[in-house]
């Protein structure tokens, strides 16, 4: 059963799981589903076409589910999908798709935090971290474990690689490769993101590979395809180096 505080405003038709809390003077929405053990703070605003996971957390003044800024939008069904056990902190805000059909998505276990933006038909993995005030455009994919600093700013379309990490107030119009660190402006990718890997059980073998990898792509004055080819002929082969190698492969924005 839900608890909901007498101030809040819940639509009768909003779907609530098992032990969900709603908070003061927050409002749920028609089309709204709320997982078992959710935890929706006061003030917070979820409308749209918007599924929350279970044992969520949103904080004061979130506001989740509404439509697109995008000027391109027609109209037409568009949707907000939040993981289990994310974490979304003051003043976050994540909208809706732009086209028919397009879906933003949060994984689970991720911490979102104040003040965060996450723009139409963004696609963010499991396990991510977004600190205070960065901004995701339109598109934007980031994918599993990575962590984005403060203040950082990403453009429309980039993808941020598995477990890679960004420091603050970083620019990010290309990108950003995955086990990667990156900071300063403009952004520059400093070496493998070591103490990430090491926290995440990455073995040492792949880790030294990834590090040789990174000299070949940065430091030997070579081009992308070149380094690639030197990667593959004398890179130890191991998971993280072929999916290092797919992702510079599939960029069509460029890496940092």
């Amino acid at each position: 059963m839900a608890t909901i505080h007498p101030t809040a405003i819940v639509h009768p038709g909003a779907e609530l799981g098992e032990n969900v809390v709603i908070g003061p003077y927050s409002i749920i929405g028609e089309h709204v589903a709320l997982g078992d053990g959710t935890e929706v703070q006061s003030h917070v605003v979820v409308d749209g076409h918007t599924s929350i996971g279970r044992h969520c957390k949103l904080f004061p003044f979130a506001c989740i589910g509404m439509p697109t800024q995008d000027l391109k939008y027609a109209g037409g069904m568009t949707y907000a999908e939040i993981g289990d056990h994310t974490t979304l902190r003051e003043f976050s805000t994540v909208h809706t798709g732009t086209r028919d059909g397009e879906v933003t998505r949060i994984g689970q276990k991720c911490l979102i935090m104040a003040y965060v933006h996450v723009a139409h038909g963004c696609r963010v993995g499991n396990e991510v971290i977004m600190s205070n005030a960065v901004q995701l455009a339109g598109e934007v994919e980031v994918d599993d474990m990575a962590i984005i600093s403060g203040m950082t700013g990403v453009h429309q379309f980039t993808r941020i690689g598995r477990m890679a990490m960004i420091g603050a107030s970083c620019k990010i119009a290309q990108d950003v490769p995955p086990y990667m660190l990156v900071a300063d402006n403009p952004p520059m990718v400093r070496g493998p993101n070591v103490v990430g890997m090491q926290r995440r059980n990455v073995s040492a073998e792949s880790r030294a590979a990834l590090k040789q990898a990174y000299k070949l792509l940065y430091r030997e004055g070579l081009n992308h395809t070149q380094a690639i080819e030197r990667i593959r002929a004398e890179v130890l082969d191991c998971p993280e180096i072929r999916e290092l190698t797919g992702f510079v492969e599939k960029s069509t924005r460029g890496i940092v």
